[in-house]
């Protein structure tokens, strides 16, 4: 006799095979498992903060969530190994903005502080740490916790080009609607789950998982070009060649910039020669790895 989740399976399948319907499952987590065995086998975290807003030097954590994983040396995923969740107590009230996105309150956290300890032990032996918004969640994780800035990072939202795979944003609730699951979205640990299954699973039209893709651009350096000094006049086309501008206020050139992979770097800098500078310059760039990527000291 089947069960009722089996009864409820088959006829999704059966409104599937119609080619009318698209069901989505509910995403069940990954649950902890020993350690896989082999010397071959790497740690990766994924780590997800809620946070009382955007600004990462003044505002706080009110919630950490890691999920470790194995995964062997061709980058697949072999286990989840670890599960870590704690509230964080601010210092003023919870902005009523956070509490309706979160759902996360004042009586939630409450007293609650998270175990430096504790989280510093989890992290320390990961290999690399995945965040959905690495830019965002590295730079709070190190302004708390030194353990951080020596980590390698990748970040599963902009490391994949995940519309070339047929998704329709980046964002966390599209990637896992395409794949065919829903979740309780905007908390931590929720979203932790979310993003270690899109990652194990194989994109579109490949034989190669999200994961994989991800390791590999994580791996490539990168550089940054800073026009400095670029004539005010070339603004727009800088800005349409995707050159973000930055105010200066956090010690780094007040400029125009642009992050480039390697094999594109000679073709960037001659297009600022030619097309913005119009004469031979030595234009400023940095090195960046997956060591200092996302980082504020890159």
């Amino acid at each position: 006799m089947q069960t009722q989740n089996e009864d409820a399976e088959d006829l999704a399948r059966r409104l599937e095979a119609t080619g009318n319907y698209k069901v989505l499952r509910r995403l069940i987590p990954r649950q902890p498992t020993p350690t896989p065995a082999g010397r071959d086998s790497k740690v990766a975290i994924i780590v997800d903060f809620e946070t009382t807003g955007l600004d990462a030097v003044k505002d706080e954590i009110i919630e950490v969530a890691m999920v470790k994983f194995h995964y062997s040396n061709s980058d697949q995923v072999t286990g989840v190994t670890g599960i870590f969740q704690a509230f964080n107590q601010p210092a003023a009230a919870i902005p009523a903005q956070i509490i309706q996105l979160t759902g996360i309150t004042d009586e939630m956290v409450a007293g609650q502080k998270i175990d430096a300890v504790a989280l510093e032990s989890f992290a320390a032996d990961a290999n690399i740490v995945i965040a959905h918004n690495a830019a965002f969640d590295r730079k709070f994780a190190e302004r708390c916790w030194s353990i951080f800035e020596h980590k390698h990072w990748a970040c599963s939202a902009t490391g994949i080009e995940w519309k070339k795979y047929g998704f329709g944003g980046v964002k966390l609730p599209y990637l896992l609607t395409q794949s065919g699951f829903f979740h309780g979205a905007h908390r931590a640990l929720d979203d932790c789950h979310a993003t270690l299954e899109i990652l194990a699973r194989e994109l579109p039209g490949t034989s190669t998982t999200a994961l994989t893709v991800l390791l590999d651009r994580a791996r490539c350096k990168t550089f940054r070009i800073w026009a400095d000094n670029a004539p005010f006049v070339f603004k727009d086309a800088l800005k349409r060649r995707r050159y973000r501008w930055n105010d200066g206020t956090d010690g780094r050139p007040r400029s125009w910039h642009i992050d480039v992979e390697e094999d594109k770097l000679d073709a960037e800098l001659a297009y600022l020669r030619q097309e913005i500078y119009q004469r031979d310059i030595d234009i400023e760039r940095r090195e960046i790895t997956a060591l200092d990527r996302f980082s504020n000291r890159a």
